[in-house]
């Protein structure tokens, strides 16, 4: 884990919504905080910076979505964009986790649950920036 205080932030970046998550320093559970938009226009910074100011995290964990054989595509590259817009604008450290199947693990969990798919549609980001964080919680920070 890094070192500093306050909760990780987690993040599932999607092309049309991006899932936001909080591990506290506990160590417990992470939690789904929110889903901003994102769009042609870019993401909505303005929530990302709200969400920041409010939970004061000491880094940010991002999901790198590999291809099955471990190459990068396109959406890798992608979030690398991304992370580095979130960089130049909010100076936190980035660690990467592989989340090739952080989506498919969110969506099985919230299948569980006594959701309606709808429900269950508008959770899946956070949901998934939740796996993001639990594997950066059980296995540590992509090298």
């Amino acid at each position: 884990m890094p070192e500093g205080s306050g909760p990780l932030l987690g993040v599932d970046f999607g092309e049309r919504r991006i899932g936001i998550a909080i591990l506290g320093e506990s160590g417990w559970a992470p939690q789904g905080v929110a889903t901003l938009r994102n769009g042609e226009s870019g993401p909505d910074w303005e929530s990302f910076a709200r969400i920041l100011k409010d939970w004061q995290p000491r880094a940010v964990v991002l999901g790198l979505p590999l291809n099955m054989d471990g190459s990068e595509g396109l959406m890798v590259r992608r979030v690398r964009n991304f992370a580095r817009s979130l960089q130049r604008r909010f100076p936190l450290p980035v660690h990467w986790v592989d989340e090739r199947l952080s989506s498919h693990a969110a969506e099985w969990m919230l299948k569980e649950r006594a959701l309606s798919a709808k429900q269950r549609a508008g959770l899946l980001d956070q949901a998934a920036a939740c796996e993001i964080l639990q594997t950066f919680q059980d296995v540590g920070a992509m090298q």
